[in-house]
Protein backbone atom coordinates (compact mmCIF):
# COMPACT_ATOMS: atom_id res chain seq x y z
CA UNK A 1 0.00 0.00 0.00
CA UNK A 2 0.97 3.78 -1.00
CA UNK A 3 0.34 6.52 0.70
CA UNK A 4 0.23 9.91 -0.90
CA UNK A 5 0.62 12.73 2.46
CA UNK A 6 0.63 16.29 0.85
CA UNK A 7 0.94 19.05 3.01
CA UNK A 8 1.72 23.20 2.43
CA UNK A 9 2.91 25.84 4.87
CA UNK A 10 5.05 24.84 7.46
CA UNK A 11 3.74 21.11 6.64
CA UNK A 12 2.42 20.85 10.48
CA UNK A 13 -0.82 18.53 9.68
CA UNK A 14 1.46 16.19 7.33
CA UNK A 15 3.95 15.89 10.17
CA UNK A 16 1.14 15.15 12.82
CA UNK A 17 -0.43 12.77 10.11
CA UNK A 18 2.79 11.34 9.30
CA UNK A 19 4.01 10.18 12.57
CA UNK A 20 0.91 8.99 13.56
CA UNK A 21 0.65 6.78 10.12
CA UNK A 22 4.04 5.59 10.95
CA UNK A 23 3.19 4.31 14.49
CA UNK A 24 -0.18 2.56 13.64
CA UNK A 25 1.01 0.99 10.33
CA UNK A 26 4.79 1.08 10.36
CA UNK A 27 5.93 -0.69 7.48
CA UNK A 28 3.70 1.08 4.80
CA UNK A 29 4.97 3.45 2.03
CA UNK A 30 4.61 6.67 2.91
CA UNK A 31 5.60 9.30 -0.11
CA UNK A 32 4.96 12.59 1.39
CA UNK A 33 4.84 15.88 -1.05
CA UNK A 34 5.18 19.39 0.57
CA UNK A 35 4.28 22.50 -1.75
CA UNK A 36 7.91 24.16 -0.82
CA UNK A 37 10.69 22.57 1.09
CA UNK A 38 9.98 23.20 4.76
CA UNK A 39 6.36 21.08 4.75
CA UNK A 40 8.78 18.43 2.86
CA UNK A 41 11.10 18.62 5.55
CA UNK A 42 8.76 18.38 8.06
CA UNK A 43 7.16 15.47 6.70
CA UNK A 44 10.33 13.16 5.90
CA UNK A 45 11.74 13.89 10.03
CA UNK A 46 8.05 12.50 10.71
CA UNK A 47 8.72 9.14 9.07
CA UNK A 48 8.03 9.22 5.51
CA UNK A 49 9.80 7.09 3.16
CA UNK A 50 10.45 9.46 0.52
CA UNK A 51 9.56 13.15 0.00
CA UNK A 52 9.66 15.30 -2.62
CA UNK A 53 8.52 18.90 -3.64
CA UNK A 54 6.15 20.71 -5.60
CA UNK A 55 3.64 20.63 -8.55
CA UNK A 56 4.98 17.83 -10.83
CA UNK A 57 5.83 15.08 -7.70
CA UNK A 58 2.16 15.73 -6.21
CA UNK A 59 0.79 15.01 -9.57
CA UNK A 60 2.87 12.46 -10.62
CA UNK A 61 2.68 10.27 -6.88
CA UNK A 62 -0.98 10.81 -7.28
CA UNK A 63 -1.68 8.62 -10.02
CA UNK A 64 -0.16 5.43 -8.53
CA UNK A 65 -1.26 6.15 -4.63
CA UNK A 66 -3.49 4.07 -2.91
CA UNK A 67 -4.47 6.75 -0.62
CA UNK A 68 -4.11 10.49 -0.52
CA UNK A 69 -4.01 12.37 2.56
CA UNK A 70 -3.75 16.13 3.76
CA UNK A 71 -5.98 18.94 5.11
CA UNK A 72 -9.04 19.60 2.23
CA UNK A 73 -7.65 22.24 0.72
CA UNK A 74 -5.13 19.75 -1.86
CA UNK A 75 -8.26 19.06 -3.74
CA UNK A 76 -9.14 23.32 -4.35
CA UNK A 77 -7.12 25.30 -6.05
CA UNK A 78 -5.38 28.12 -5.02
CA UNK A 79 -5.66 26.80 -1.84
CA UNK A 80 -3.28 27.23 0.90
CA UNK A 81 -2.49 31.09 0.20
CA UNK A 82 -1.85 29.55 -3.78
CA UNK A 83 0.34 26.72 -2.78
CA UNK A 84 -2.21 24.03 -4.71
CA UNK A 85 -1.89 24.77 -7.89
CA UNK A 86 -4.89 24.00 -10.59
CA UNK A 87 -2.94 20.86 -11.83
CA UNK A 88 -2.35 19.61 -8.09
CA UNK A 89 -5.64 20.43 -7.54
CA UNK A 90 -7.32 17.93 -10.67
CA UNK A 91 -4.49 15.52 -10.17
CA UNK A 92 -5.55 14.68 -6.42
CA UNK A 93 -9.03 14.57 -7.36
CA UNK A 94 -9.14 13.06 -9.48
CA UNK A 95 -7.39 9.96 -9.06
CA UNK A 96 -8.45 6.56 -8.24
CA UNK A 97 -6.87 7.06 -5.07
CA UNK A 98 -9.06 6.73 -1.96
CA UNK A 99 -9.22 10.38 -0.36
CA UNK A 100 -8.55 11.24 3.36
CA UNK A 101 -9.13 15.14 3.89
CA UNK A 102 -8.50 16.63 7.17
CA UNK A 103 -11.13 19.60 7.60
CA UNK A 104 -9.54 22.88 7.92
CA UNK A 105 -11.59 25.85 7.62
CA UNK A 106 -7.76 28.02 6.78
CA UNK A 107 -8.49 26.42 3.44
CA UNK A 108 -12.13 29.08 2.99
CA UNK A 109 -13.57 25.38 2.60
CA UNK A 110 -16.99 25.07 5.21
CA UNK A 111 -18.22 21.62 5.04
CA UNK A 112 -21.73 21.60 6.32
CA UNK A 113 -22.65 18.90 9.11
CA UNK A 114 -18.77 18.49 10.23
CA UNK A 115 -18.64 18.90 14.18
CA UNK A 116 -15.53 21.20 15.40
CA UNK A 117 -13.16 18.91 17.11
CA UNK A 118 -9.24 19.47 18.05
CA UNK A 119 -6.79 18.63 14.66
CA UNK A 120 -5.59 15.69 16.92
CA UNK A 121 -8.83 13.68 16.83
CA UNK A 122 -9.65 14.85 12.95
CA UNK A 123 -5.75 13.23 12.48
CA UNK A 124 -6.66 10.05 14.68
CA UNK A 125 -9.97 9.62 12.72
CA UNK A 126 -7.77 9.49 9.87
CA UNK A 127 -5.33 7.07 10.55
CA UNK A 128 -7.99 5.00 11.07
CA UNK A 129 -9.90 5.66 7.94
CA UNK A 130 -6.44 4.59 6.35
CA UNK A 131 -6.35 1.06 8.40
CA UNK A 132 -9.49 0.28 7.12
CA UNK A 133 -8.89 0.69 3.37
CA UNK A 134 -5.39 -0.98 4.10
CA UNK A 135 -7.26 -4.16 5.48
CA UNK A 136 -9.83 -4.08 2.63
Amino acid sequence: MQILVIDGQGGGIGKCLIEKLRQAMPQVQIVAVGTNSLATSAMLKAGASVGATGENPAIFNAKSADVIAGPIGIIMANAMWGEITPAMAAAVSGSPAQKVLIPIEKCRIHVAGNVEKPLTRYIEEAVAAIQSFAQE
